[in-house]
Parts: structure tokens; C-alpha cells; sequence
């Protein structure tokens, strides 16, 4: 049966009480049980996040003549992302709801930059290594362009000469990740971006999930390859703030090496009433939580408390994969460096393993190609992952002799 809208408003103490018992069947996110979806850096960064986004729930940044105060924060937000990630001078960009409008609105530049020099950009192809995020083939979707996904290395990161192959003359975009998704590696950004600017295409850099963890496993002594925007050839990089910046849903950022790249991103038009409207990104109406949360919680880590966090992390990753490592029957799919990593066997059904792991109300993802378990850690899963690692032990055994019937019957993303 429909639900209706109730005659009469009931009050706030029963309306939370009735929230608290809909929210009673979600995974609980703080016990470090949860592999995804949530970036959790303890009570006090969410109680800024809080406390900042409730500041400033109801402006609007469409409107930055009437709340300068988010197009200072958003400013500052945007020029701390451009230093942390080598941007050069005159670089720019703006805040987004998430990965997924950062990364449309740069395939939508790519596209616009296209057709701006009179291609021809119906079907025009973008070109991208298959473990790059399924948000590219939505933005390909609502922009009529073609994706074409190039399979990867037996080192799980994208094949340079494969791409460099597929190029012809309905390319106009190519893309890497740093990290990608499913795996926590990065691609070689470098020498994509070097063939990109040979062909004379569009290059971005998915850094959503690397772009504010990345810069601070660096300085404590991680050797990552080239990544940012320091890299000759980026033409844009997506980087979330509600991940490892641990800032409210939804924010990132989608930067840009010059203001003529990023002018390809900007909505500008007067044909109608009420004059003209000039918008940086998808949206309209641009939530000012959001833009505050970001802003503070990255005041109130700084450097030292991102440095910190990462380092949890970073030890964090290393013990489970070592542990991994010494499982008979499991590998680590490449040689992850950051937060993520993935898990797989070539004797065992790694599926029952995740049935056998989620059954103890652990609630991690999976990996397809090829079959793996697959966490993104964070400073929550520190103090709990000799209990996870026990619990995989287990789950191995128990497949190892034969109980094996718990396996999910499918695993997806939203929808």
C-alpha cells in the first residue's frame, strides 16, 4: 500500500524513536565491521562533520552573492586539494555531491574541449583501462559517448600499449586510476598521460579514492609512483572528500592544471525569463553542509591528523595482507600500497569464504575479474582486524572441508 503523507505532524521525540528502529537492520559502521560505503575517523572528525554541516544546512552555493561564506569555503577547500596534489600555478576547480559527478563532469569537459575544435562527438569514444570505475560508463551513458575498456596486466593496472592501441580518431579521452577501485593500485599515470598528450587527448586521473590518502602515505614514506596533477599530460583529477577526507556525504572535488581547461566544465545560459544562470557543475541548488563539513574537518585534521590516520591505515592494510599472504590457498591480487586491497585463491571457492565471512556479520565487498574478497580500510577496521583475520582463517577451513553453502547469490552496487 501507497504511503501517504500523515494528517497531522507527530512529534520529534517519536519520529526519532520510529528513525532508530528503521536504522536497527543497517550494518553498524563504527564497529569496523563494515568494508565500504563509510569512512569513519572517530567520534570527534564526525562530530565536527556534524556540527559544521548543521551550521550551514540551509544555504545554498548557487547563490555565492548572497553566502560569500561558501565561496570562501569552497575556495579554500578546492586551493588546499590543488597543494596536496601538485597542481601548478593558475590551476582551479570546484566541489561535488561525489566521485560520480566529479568524474561526469570531466568526461563533459573532455567532450565540450572536443567539440569546441569541431569534432564531431556523437559516439566519440573515451578510453579506459577495465578496472576503472563504472562511473565512467554512466557518464559515457548520459553524454552519448562510447566507452571502450581495454583489459589489464597480470599486475592488475592498466596496459599502456593496449590503450595507446585502441586510439583512433573517434578518441577523444583516456583515463587512469590512482587508485582504482577494485584493486587499491595505481595505474601508471605517467605514461598514460604521456600517450594522451602524444594523441593529443583528454587525460584524467580517477583519483577519487587516492586523492586525499595518497599525498599523505607519500609523506610518511610510501613510494608511490606519479599520481597528480604535477604529472605533465593530466588534464583533470576527481578526488572524494568523503572518503579519506573523512568529510559529510556527498563531496569531492574535480580539479584542473588551468582555468582554460576547466572552462569546458561551466554552464552558461540566459535563453529564458529570468536571465542568465552561470552554474560550475551538475548540480543547481549545492548544498552548504556539505561545504562547510569538508572545510572544517580538514581544519581540524591538518596535515599531522591526515598523516596519522593514513599511517593507521597503511599498517592496517600491510597486516592483513601479510596475514593473507601466510593463508594456504589465498594471494593478494597486486601489490596494493594504500587502503584497499583485494584477496583471491586458485583452489578454493572464494565466494563461500565471503558467505562464510559475511555469515559472521562481516559485510565487506567482492571482486569479479578475477573472483576476490575486497576491503577499503580505514583508522576503524585497526582495532578489530585480528578479529577479521581470524574470522577468514575460520571461513578457509570451513571451506577447505567441504561447508560451503554459504555464498551470496549476488553482490552489487546500489540499485
Amino acid at each position: 500500500m501507497r504511503k501517504t503523507l500523515p494528517n497531522s505532524g507527530a512529534d520529534w521525540d517519536q519520529l526519532k524513536a520510529q528513525m532508530e528502529e528503521i536504522g536497527s537492520g543497517d550494518m553498524d559502521w563504527r564497529n569496523g565491521r563494515t568494508g565500504m560505503y563509510v569512512f569513519y575517523a572517530g567520534d570527534d572528525v564526525l562530530k565536527v562533520a556534524k556540527e559544521a554541516y548543521t551550521m550551514f544546512m540551509s544555504e545554498n552555493a548557487l547563490g555565492p552573492m548572497a553566502f560569500p561564506s561558501l565561496k570562501r569555503m569552497e575556495d579554500d577547500v578546492v586551493n588546499m586539494g590543488l597543494s596536496l596534489l601538485n597542481a601548478p600555478e593558475g590551476a582551479t576547480g570546484n566541489m561535488t555531491s561525489g566521485g560520480s559527478e566529479s568524474i561526469f563532469l570531466a568526461v563533459k569537459s573532455a567532450r565540450d574541449r572536443a567539440r569546441s575544435r569541431g569534432i564531431d562527438t556523437n559516439d566519440a569514444e573515451v578510453i579506459v583501462p577495465r578496472s576503472a570505475h563504472l562511473a565512467f560508463d554512466r557518464a559515457c551513458h548520459y553524454l552519448n559517448l562510447k566507452i571502450v575498456r581495454i583489459p589489464i596486466t597480470d599486475e592488475q593496472v592498466a596496459d599502456v600499449r593496449a590503450m595507446e592501441k585502441a586510439i583512433n580518431d573517434r578518441s577523444i579521452m583516456m583515463v587512469g586510476s590512482a587508485p582504482c577501485y577494485p584493486f587499491g593500485l595505481i595505474d601508471p599515470i605517467a605514461e598514460l598521460a604521456a600517450t594522451a598528450k602524444k594523441h593529443d587527448l583528454w587525460f584524467h586521473v580517477d583519483a577519487c579514492v587516492g586523492g586525499y590518502f595518497a599525498p599523505f602515505a607519500r609523506m610518511n614514506g610510501v613510494d608511490l609512483p606519479p599520481f597528480d596533477l604535477g604529472v605533465d599530460g593530466v588534464c583533470s583529477l576527481s578526488a572524494d572528500l568523503h572518503k579519506y577526507g573523512y568529510a559529510a556525504k556527498g563531496a569531492s572535488t574535480v580539479l584542473y592544471p588551468s582555468e582554460e581547461l576547466h572552462a569546458h566544465q561551466i554552464f552558461d545560459c540566459s535563453d529564458w525569463s529570468a536571465g542568465r544562470m552561470v552554474t560550475p557543475t551538475a548540480a543547481g541548488t549545492r548544498p552548504g553542509g556539505a561545504i562547510a563539513a569538508a572545510w572544517a574537518v580538514m581544519n581540524y585534521l591538518g596535515v599531522e591528523g591526515y598523516r596519522k590516520n593514513a599511517q593507521t591505515v597503511v599498517e592496517t592494510r600491510q597486516k592483513l595482507q601479510d596475514a593473507v599472504s601466510e593463508i594456504d590457498g589465498l594471494h593478494v591480487h597486486g601489490s596494493p600500497q594504500l587502503g584497499l586491497i583485494a584477496f583471491g585463491s586458485d583452489e578454493l571457492d572464494i565466494f563461500s569464504v565471503y558467505g562464510k565471512i559475511f555469515e559472521k556479520q562481516w559485510f565487506t565487498s567482492i571482486t569479479t575479474e578475477p573472483p576476490g574478497i575486497h576491503l577499503m580500510l580505514t583508522p576503524a577496521h585497526a582495532p578489530v582486524i585480528d578479529d577479521y583475520i581470524a574470522v577468514l582463517k575460520q571461513a578457509v577451513e570451513d571451506v577447505r572441508a567441504g561447508d560451503s553453502d554459504a555464498k551470496p547469490k549476488q553482490v552489487r552496487y546500489g540499485g
